[in-house]
C-alpha cells in the first residue's frame, strides 16, 4: 500500500510539472514563420547579458572622458603627449573641468565596480554562459581604454623612452632615459625615473626597442604600440583562463569576470598600458600548458615571462615542481625542478645575449623600491617608525629604518613563499603560486595597483570562499584608494563651490545606489520553477516522500 501510495504521489507530481510547463509554454508568442525559436538557438537565456555590457561600456566611457578634460589629475598633463585632452603649448589648462572630471571618474568607478560585482555574482548563480558572448563584452569595454591617454601612471613613457633608446644602442640598463636629451621621449617620464635604469627584462626591451624603431621613433606611435601590445597580454590572458578553469573542473564564465574583466585589469593594465599584461599573459600560457601536460612548452612560456618581468620566474619553479605529479617525495621533485632551471636560465642567457644588453636587469631589480608610498606595508612601518623617532628625539636615518622594514617584509614574503612551495600538494599549486605572489607584492618594498593583477589572475580558476571575496574586495575597492587623483579629489571639494560640491556628491551617491535592472536576480527562471520546483538545468530535485 505504501509503494503504490508513493507512485500515486509521484504521478500526480509529473502531471502537475507538466501541465504548468505546458502552460509557460502556450503562453509564449510562437516563432515567426521560417525562424529559429530561442529553445533552438540558445540566445534567448542569455539576453540580458546586453544590459551589463552596455552599463559597464558607459562606466568607462564616462573615466574616460573624465580623464581627457584638461587639468585631469589621472592622466599626464603635458603638451604633445596624447592626440586630446591634454594642454596645448602655452596654455595652463582648464581648472572649472577639473571638479567635473574628477565627479566622471569616479562616478564611472562606482558604476563599474557595481556591474562587475553584479555580473559575476549572476553568472556564479547561472552558469554555462558561452564564452563568446563575455569575449565581446571584453572587447567592448575595452574600446574607451584604448582612446583615452595613459591613465593612472606614467610608465608607459618611460618604456617608450627606453626603447627609442634601444634603437639607438644605447643600454637602458646602463643609463636612464634622460641620457636621449630634452625632447618628446625623455620629458613625459617621471622625474624619478628620468636617471634611473630599467628593471625589466630582455626581451620587453627588445621588443620595445622593435617598437620604436616601427614607429619610424614616433613617441606618440611608440606609445600606442606599447597599449597595443597590452591588449595582446590581456587577450592571451583571456585565451588561457577558461582553458585552467575547465582544467580544475570550474565553471569558466565567472572565472572570466574575475580574471580578466577585472576593473584594475582593464584599468591598470589597458587603461595603464603596463608590461604586467604581457608578463602575467605568458605567465598564464605556461601555467596552462603545464597544466595540459606539457611542461616543457610551460616552462619556456613562464621562461619568457620572467624575461619580461622577473617575478614571473615563480611559475618557472612550480613548473618544475609538479612536473612529475603531485604526492611525490621531495627527492623526487629536485630533477625537475634543476632541469626548469636550467632550461629557464638557458632562455634568459639567450635573450641576454641575442639583445646585447647583458644581464644589467639583475642589478636593477631594486630599482622600483625608489618609491616610497604608504601603500606598502613595509614602507609604510618604515616612514611611521622613522617620523615617530624623530619626533621623540632619536636620530635615525629614514634610508636606515626603510632598508630594515623592506628586507623584514622580503623575508616574511620568502619564508611564506616556501612555507606554501612545501605544503602545495594539500594547499594546491595554483593556490600557493598565487598567493605567493600576492604575498611579494604586499609585503615588497611599493605596492602599485597594476601589481596585484599577478595574483588575482593567477588564483582566480581555483578561489573559492573568503579567498575569492578578498580577491573580489581588492579589485572593486584598490581602484578608488590605489589610483591617482584621489588627494586631488578631497582637496578641490574643499575649494569647490558648496552647491557644486552637494551636487557633485548626490551624482555619486545616485550612482551607489540606483537600481540597474533585474539581470542581478535569478529573473531568468521558467515560472514553472517557482511552482514546480523545476531547477534551470531541467532537473527536479530529490524530494523525501513520507510513507
Amino acid at each position: 500500500m505504501r509503494r503504490v501510495n508513493t507512485r500515486a504521489v509521484e504521478l500526480g507530481a509529473s502531471l502537475s510539472v507538466g501541465w504548468q510547463v505546458m502552460k509557460a509554454r502556450i503562453g509564449r508568442p510562437a516563432a515567426p514563420a521560417g525562424t529559429v525559436g530561442p529553445e533552438e538557438d540558445g540566445t534567448d537565456d542569455w539576453r540580458f547579458l546586453r544590459r551589463p555590457a552596455l552599463l559597464g561600456f558607459v562606466a568607462l566611457t564616462a573615466i574616460a572622458l573624465g580623464a581627457s578634460l584638461t587639468s585631469s589629475p589621472f592622466k599626464l598633463e603635458m603638451p604633445g603627449t596624447w592626440f586630446f585632452g591634454v594642454p596645448v603649448v602655452g596654455s595652463t589648462g582648464d581648472q572649472a573641468n577639473l571638479l567635473l572630471g574628477l565627479v566622471a571618474v569616479y562616478g564611472g568607478l562606482v558604476l563599474l565596480a557595481r556591474v562587475w560585482y553584479g555580473l559575476w555574482k549572476t553568472l556564479i548563480m547561472r552558469p554555462g554562459v558561452p564564452l563568446r558572448y563575455l569575449g565581446l563584452m571584453l572587447a567592448l569595454w575595452t574600446v574607451p581604454m584604448l582612446i583615452v591617454a595613459p591613465l593612472f601612471s606614467r610608465d608607459v613613457f618611460s618604456y617608450a623612452a627606453q626603447g627609442e633608446m634601444v634603437s639607438r644602442h644605447i643600454n637602458p640598463y646602463n643609463y636612464g632615459p634622460y641620457t636621449l636629451g630634452s625632447g618628446p621621449y625623455p620629458n613625459p617620464v617621471d622625474p624619478l625615473w628620468q636617471n634611473t635604469p630599467a628593471p625589466y627584462g630582455p626581451l620587453f626591451l627588445m621588443v620595445d626597442g622593435f617598437l620604436a624603431t616601427l614607429s619610424l621613433h614616433h613617441e606618440l606611435v611608440t606609445v600606442v604600440l606599447l597599449r597595443l601590445l597590452a591588449l595582446a597580454g590581456v587577450g592571451l590572458i583571456a585565451w588561457c583562463i577558461p582553458k585552467l578553469a575547465r582544467a580544475y573542473g570550474r565553471d569558466a564564465g565567472p572565472v572570466f569576470v574575475l580574471a580578466v574583466l577585472n576593473p584594475l585589469v582593464l584599468l591598470t593594465l589597458v587603461g595603464g598600458a603596463h608590461n604586467d599584461a604581457i608578463m602575467a599573459g605568458l605567465l598564464v600560457a605556461g601555467l596552462t600548458a603545464a597544466k595540459y601536460k606539457h611542461p616543457v612548452a610551460g616552462v619556456v612560456l613562464c621562461a619568457l615571462a620572467a624575461a619580461i618581468k622577473v617575478p614571473a620566474a615563480l611559475g618557472i619553479l612550480y613548473v618544475g615542481w609538479e612536473w612529475l605529479g603531485p604526492g611525490l617525495p621531495v627527492r623526487q621533485r629536485i630533477r625537475p625542478v634543476v632541469t626548469a632551471g636550467l632550461m629557464a636560465s638557458a632562455v634568459m642567457a639567450f635573450f641576454s645575449l641575442v639583445s646585447g644588453l647583458g644581464w644589467g636587469w639583475v642589478a636593477n631589480l631594486e630599482t622600483p623600491g625608489a618609491v616610497r608610498s604608504w601603500l606598502a606595508p613595509a614602507t609604510g612601518v618604515g616612514l611611521a617608525l622613522s617620523g615617530l623617532a624623530h619626533t621623540v628625539g632619536i636620530g635615525v636615518s629614514l634610508g636606515g629604518v626603510l632598508s630594515l622594514t623592506r628586507v623584514v617584509g622580503l623575508a616574511a614574503a620568502a619564508w611564506l613563499a616556501v612555507y606554501l612551495l612545501w605544503h602545495s600538494d594539500r594547499v594546491g599549486g595554483m593556490r600557493a603560486l598565487g598567493l605567493s605572489m600576492l604575498f611579494f607584492v604586499l609585503l615588497g618594498p611599493v605596492v602599485q595597483p597594476w601589481y596585484l593583477t599577478w595574483g588575482i589572475i593567477i588564483l582566480a580558476p581555483i578561489a573559492a570562499g573568503r579567498l575569492r571575496t578578498v580577491l573580489v574586495v581588492f579589485s572593486a575597492v584598490v581602484p578608488f584608494i590605489g589610483l591617482t587623483g584621489g588627494r586631488t579629489l578631497i582637496s578641490e571639494l574643499l575649494r569647490a563651490n558648496p552647491a557644486a560640491v552637494v551636487v557633485s556628491v548626490a551624482v555619486l551617491v545616485s550612482l551607489l545606489v540606483m537600481p540597474l535592472g533585474k539581470w542581478t536576480t535569478s529573473w531568468w527562471r521558467e515560472p514553472a520553477e517557482a511552482q514546480t520546483g523545476i531547477r534551470a538545468d531541467g532537473h527536479r530535485p530529490q524530494v523525501a516522500l513520507e510513507a
